[in-house]
């Protein structure tokens, strides 16, 4: 994997054991992720009369950002399990039995999460923020689309070109209309036009309206007379195919921009403090991976002496506490209460200093940590207060 460091045949063991959790992990959170926002994008094109396959256009856009939430959870989880089927079988005894350390046994983990490191700068910093605008282009597309499905009975609805548009009543498909009327107003000329029946067809010109059993008037430039006609059947002049309207250049929130353009937003002259908080949270959380197998290495070494439980309970809170912590200090740097190194580095420090306080602790005795300790103890004063408890009642 790198020069420096030629991997053993113990070393690419450990990492084929870590292979098939991560992925597994993986694919299992991002589709718990996807599928809630899936049920509310169908929603979504469904009300705008869309195709299916706008959804998955929409729902690729936010893997990105899907990927970034679920890798160092599916990072934590694999270490844990890996070593956790390691200590079942009693390959970490026979390792340590071979005078391999625990820090040694752990040097694969962190020469993957380096590489993860890697990768995560350029997915918070360069993929996420593209995505992130290619979603809201896609979802503008989306509501653009099929604009007959999303008019409302007896409302006005300008389609552009100084036309107006209503009916009283929307059959179910969203084509079929009743009760149609469309005032067109010109530079020098108004109609009005007004039909028993109208549907929205589409045509090498686009969608037109075709319309039945209606009625025209026309006002002359001057107002001076009217010309009134009726027709059985007739297609609209106008194209009724919807127009997306004007979407906003990315970056326009500090969310859709690269880390280069933070950066340099951020040492502007009187520039706003958006930009740092975000620069500080994405590279805090790309620079979190090589600490993670410091937690999860020592909880799932735990796992053969019976204490799975307080370990994937631990492992589970100080991921989700590290990720809360970040975005408050990420929120308190956006209104200035605090500097935004200091916000989101502090929490960063505290859970750096937790890891390897937990490591190192695990060092002189595999299996044990202070994690484990700390249950014992509850446990301990838990035992002790049963039989108070017992000889105190009647």
């Amino acid at each position: 994997m790198f020069p420096w460091f030629p991997l053993d045949r113990l070393d690419r063991y450990v990492l084929r054991l870590i292979a098939g959790p991560m992925a597994l992990s993986l694919v299992a959170l991002l589709l718990a992720q996807l599928l809630e926002r899936l049920l509310r994008l169908f929603d979504l094109a469904a009300s705008a009369g869309a195709p299916p396959s706008s959804v998955l256009v929409m729902a690729s856009t936010l893997v990105p950002h899907y990927l970034g939430l679920a890798l160092p959870m599916a990072f934590t989880a694999a270490i844990f399990m890996a070593v956790a089927h390691m200590c079942d079988d009693n390959e970490l005894d026979m390792m340590l039995v071979a005078c391999r350390s625990i820090a040694r046994i752990a040097a694969p983990y962190f020469m993957l999460a380096l590489m993860l490191s890697l990768f995560s700068v350029y997915l918070y910093g360069q993929l996420q923020p593209l995505a992130r605008y290619g979603y809201h282009v896609a979802v503008n597309q989306v509501l653009q689309t099929g604009w007959d499905a999303r008019v409302e009975e007896n409302h006005f609805l300008d389609i552009g070109q100084g036309v107006t548009f209503t009916a009283d009543v929307i059959e179910p498909d969203g084509h079929g209309l009743r009760g149609v009327f469309m005032e067109r107003r010109g530079s020098h000329s108004e109609q009005i036009l007004t039909a028993a029946r109208g549907r929205i067809v589409p045509t090498p010109e686009g969608l037109q309206l075709k319309l039945e059993d209606g009625l025209v008037v026309n006002e002359n430039e001057h107002k001076a007379s009217l010309s009134i006609s009726r027709f059985e059947t007739g297609f609209s002049a106008n194209d009724f195919t919807p127009k997306p309207e004007p979407m906003e250049a990315r970056g326009a929130s500090v969310r859709e921009r690269t880390l280069a353009e933070l950066w340099r937003d951020m040492h502007l002259e009187g520039g706003e403090t958006k930009p740092a908080a975000e620069f500080h949270s994405r590279l805090a959380r790309a620079l979190i991976f090589p600490f993670l197998p410091l937690l999860a290495l020592p909880l799932g070494m735990a796992s053969k002496r019976g204490r799975r439980a307080p370990g994937v309970i631990f492992g589970v809170l100080a991921l989700l506490a590290i990720d809360h912590a970040l975005q408050l200090g990420e929120s308190l740097a956006d209104t200035g209460r605090l500097p935004a190194a200091a916000a989101v580095w502090i929490p960063y420090a505290v859970f750096v200093g937790l890891s390897l306080w937990i490591f190192r602790g695990s060092l002189a005795w595999p299996g044990d940590n202070p994690v484990l300790r700390a249950v014992v103890a509850v446990e301990g004063l838990i035992d002790r207060a049963r039989p108070r408890a017992r000889k105190s009642a009647p």
